[in-house]
């Protein structure tokens, strides 16, 4: 027996801010969180300039300063999202935390990565006086899942999703499955990723980032033919999943129904994106909601602004799809926040659906050639009635990830 599993708690950081509102005001005003990072001359070699910053974040007055001990950036960011999703599902102090009904799924592509100089220096220099009790907590893969479920006292399964781009809405789908096939009766579940030099030199080696430095507000151009390449950012979005007739017994507020999840990885090339198994993704994601092509209203693509990923993304999407769908790229605004970005854009591509409302790709002007002819939403936003909405995302390893939502008007 399968269980239906509702969206009763989101909430996010980003770089165009914490709050739904602020972040659509500002995609109207044609405004993206893009920033030129001048700290990033000090490397040398590195072309990039350009990221996507969540500025101003600061939570140490905020929480414990016990609990802060074991948190880096990236696990501050997720437990305060986290906060604002169980507050917003209802859920502060609510006893149901500690119940051991309610797990946590949720990823980053890495820790934090100042811990990382501590441990250097112990090998490469023999002394370890940086290093401390919490050093590799801060470090490791799993650190936003550990972090969120001891500052809430969740007992349950905890599940990390470390797949760098897929992290996210892995954690999503993974948790989606929990309480579907009867595990759990609500999860904690979504990603985070902090900002940091490496993780653009990363993508800098391979000739994938750009380096309009000087005009930051005109990059990333995921599909259009004048792009260069994608820009790093970083965030946090949660999503409270919970069981649709708990939730519905306790009153809760349900902002949508995930219906469809599918993953699978392309078993081919570790960073080159294969189109044949995004569209298995795809379809199977629309299997396993029993839905036809013709019941998705809206996708939200992964769009990261780098050739070989928008060329192969788009001609999956039309192939499974048609070219009649509306589509769009958030990581136009915030750029690519890797282990963050499918919990991000799972939180607003159900913010939009609630409006009505879909912010257009920034910066897609002219669409490459080369990419499929689908309906880019592009320069003005669109205001859609949207039943079912498709979230998709490509990583690192060729790891693809799909995800259906349902409008809860239906429920």
């Amino acid at each position: 027996m399968t269980r239906r599993v509702v969206v009763t708690g989101m909430g996010g950081v980003t770089s165009l801010g914490d709050d739904w509102r602020v972040i659509r005001g500002n995609m109207q005003a044609g405004k993206t969180g893009i920033r030129r990072m001048d700290s990033w001359d000090f490397y040398d070699g590195m072309n990039t300039r350009l990221a996507g910053p969540v500025e101003g974040f600061d939570v140490d007055t905020r929480y414990p300063r016990k609990a802060l001990r074991s948190m880096g950036p990236v696990s501050k960011m997720a437990v305060y999202a986290t906060e604002m999703a169980i507050e917003s599902a209802g859920l502060t102090d609510n006893p149901i935390l500690k119940s051991g009904k309610m797990g946590v799924a949720y990823g980053s592509s890495f820790g934090s990565t100042k811990p990382v100089l501590a441990f250097t220096d112990l090998i490469r220099d023999g002394h370890s006086r940086d290093l401390s009790a919490t050093s590799y907590v801060k470090m490791m893969g799993h650190t936003t899942a550990v972090n969120i479920g001891v500052f809430y006292g969740l007992s349950g399964r905890v599940i990390p999703t470390s797949s760098a781009c897929t992290s996210g809405s892995q954690g999503i789908g993974y948790a989606f499955e929990a309480i579907r096939y009867g595990m759990q009766d609500l999860m904690v579940a979504g990603g985070a990723e902090e900002l940091c030099p490496t993780m653009a030199a990363v993508f800098d080696t391979l000739y994938a980032t750009s380096v309009r430095n000087d005009t930051p507000h005109l990059s990333p151009r995921p599909f259009d033919r004048d792009r260069d390449g994608l820009v790093i950012g970083e965030g946090a979005g949660t999503l409270i999943l919970e069981e649709y007739d708990h939730a519905k017994a306790r009153g809760a507020p349900i902002f949508a129904e995930i219906v469809g999840f599918s993953t699978n990885s392309d078993g081919r090339h570790i960073t080159n994106p294969t189109q044949a198994t995004m569209e298995i993704a795809v379809q199977g994601a629309l299997d396993d909601a029993g839905l036809t092509s013709g019941d998705i209203d809206f996708i939200s693509g992964h769009g990261t602004a780098t050739e070989q990923g928008d060329i192969a993304e788009s001609h999956a999407t039309r192939a499974i799809l048609g070219n009649a769908i509306p589509f769009h790229s958030l990581k136009s605004y915030f750029g690519h926040s890797l282990g963050a970005c499918g919990a991000i854009e799972a939180w607003l591509g159900i913010e939009m659906m609630r409006e009505g409302w879909f912010a257009p790709t920034a910066n897609l002007e002219n669409v490459d050639e080369a990419c499929a002819d689908i309906d880019y939403v592009m320069v003005e936003g669109r205001n859609i009635e949207v039943r079912h909405l498709m979230s998709n995302n490509f990583a690192f390893g060729g790891i693809n990830t799909s995800l259906i939502f349902r409008n809860a008007s239906d429920l």
